[in-house]
């Protein structure tokens, strides 16, 4: 799915950079949590170059327990900091204040999640799975968040494969 959607968007001019989370060599694990920001390794600090660099921010994953896979997870926990992300706010005394300061505000992000489950039925069960990533992380930090869902994905038919194909490349062209 995502060639699909960065062919389709070559294709018609857009400029798309992607990298791929399996391949990412870094440290998902928070290991003092934020009281010590650990040195982000050269795969995070590109990531953090290229979502400054777009304008518009392409997210697939499949669902796992109602969220995004540990490793997507761990990457955000790393990466999404202050002075990159966001920052909060802080009174004249450096104590911190109501609110913060969106600072990727002006982009856009698609976020597609596939699941094993018809996406109806996992968001009557336990509510707006995509939530934690669209609203949680990326609006957050400035993003205006789209969500496209798909399944069941192990057990689609072939006409609904190609359907959601259509879709994808649609999306691609259109850099939605």
């Amino acid at each position: 799915m995502a060639l699909l959607y960065e062919s389709n968007a070559k294709k018609v001019g857009h400029e798309v950079k992607r990298m791929h989370l399996a391949e990412m060599r870094f440290d998902p694990i928070l290991h003092k949590g934020y009281k010590v920001i650990q040195e982000l390794e050269p795969d995070l600090k590109k990531l953090q170059e290229m979502i400054n660099w777009c304008d518009h921010f392409v997210i697939l994953y499949p669902n796992w327990w109602c969220t995004m896979p540990a490793l997507l997870k761990g990457m955000f926990d790393r990466m999404w900091l202050p002075g990159f992300a966001f920052n909060m706010r802080k009174n004249s005394q450096g104590v911190p204040v109501l609110g913060w300061r969106k600072r990727l505000k002006g982009k856009t992000a698609r976020v597609i999640i596939l699941s094993g489950t018809h996406p109806i039925f996992i968001w009557m069960l336990f509510g707006d799975y995509a939530n934690e990533i669209k609203m949680g992380i990326l609006w957050f930090a400035g993003f205006k968040v789209r969500t496209t869902l798909f399944g069941p994905s192990e057990t689609a038919p072939e006409w609904k494969r190609n359907e959601w194909r259509r879709k994808i490349a649609r999306l691609g062209k259109f850099g939605e």
